[in-house]
């Protein structure tokens, strides 16, 4: 039986629609939610992400604040600017699209935002109150996909997820969301041994290495749930993800496409992180 496709796309409209709506209600109140994005040099993939961001605030209703500078921008300028956006009361919101150029620390950058304008999940205290379990802006694009699988009706506790990547960006924050929802979380890397051996037992196989059609079927268990995070360009410029989507399809229950599967996830939990920002900052509960 041919897996169910989880339309990253569809899914992406219906919350925006809600919080196009919850937008609308905060103006009444007398609160715009803004976000402000600052994008360092001219890498064309940084640029389109940078563009993704824009239409969705505009669609949506978000304030959004665009600031693009030279690669020749100084550490000490750009730290100077996210100063003066924690100071602004009209940005809830402060993103910095990396990667940044090699003169400059991102680690740096991200710990100078504050963590409750950090709306992309980066700072450390973000990821020490999502680690515990508390409150937390959490990291996009691990978001969209626990909110996927959540929004799928598919069941997370007492489930075997396993991880394939450990980046601190993706791998790392998604087994952690999945481990506060009582699954049983296995992490997979570059140095794990007997791969196939762990993917195979997985109920719900998230796929996060960067690496082009890496995991086919005999990876995966019959009736699984795969969550593909990866973005890959093939030399035909054609895009597809971490996992071959054809021999998969006919193992996996559930199954995410690349493209249209969790990217267009990533922007939307921004959106609605920045709009969680707006609300906390005015002591609006959610």
């Amino acid at each position: 039986m041919a897996a169910k496709i989880i339309s990253g796309k569809e899914i992406a409209n219906d919350l925006r629609e809600k919080m196009k709506e919850e937008v609308n209600n905060l103006k009444k109140q007398g609160l715009t939610p803004g976000l402000a994005v600052i994008l360092v040099g001219d890498d064309p993939a940084s640029h389109s992400y940078v563009k993704g961001k824009k239409k969705a605030c505009e669609e949506i209703g978000i304030y959004n604040k665009a600031i693009e500078h030279p690669a020749s921008l100084t550490e000490e300028q750009l730290l100077s600017e996210i100063d003066q956006l924690n100071e602004d009361d009209s940005i809830h919101g402060i993103l910095v699209q990396l990667p940044l150029p090699s003169h400059i620390d991102e680690k740096k950058v991200i710990e100078r935002i504050l963590p409750e304008k950090d709306v992309d999940g980066f700072h450390p205290i973000n990821v020490g109150r999502m680690m515990t379990g508390q409150k937390a802006l959490i990291s996009c694009t691990p978001y969209g996909v626990l909110k996927m699988v959540q929004l799928q009706n598919i069941e997370i506790e007492g489930k075997h997820v396993v991880v394939i990547g450990r980046s601190n960006i993706v791998g790392k924050p998604v087994g952690q969301l999945f481990l506060n929802e009582n699954a049983t979380v296995t992490y997979c890397h570059s140095k794990t041994k007997n791969l196939k051996e762990i993917t195979k037992q997985a109920d719900i196989l998230i796929v996060a290495v960067g690496r082009a059609n890496f995991i086919g079927k005999e990876y995966i268990k019959e009736g699984a749930v795969v969550i593909d995070v990866g973005v890959n360009r093939l030399p035909t410029g054609k895009l597809c993800g971490d996992v071959i989507f054809d021999e998969a399809k006919d193992v996996a229950s559930f199954i995410t496409p690349v493209p249209g599967g969790v990217g267009p996830l990533t922007i939307t939990m921004l959106m609605h992180n920045t709009i969680e920002a707006a609300k906390q900052s005015q002591g609006v509960c959610s």
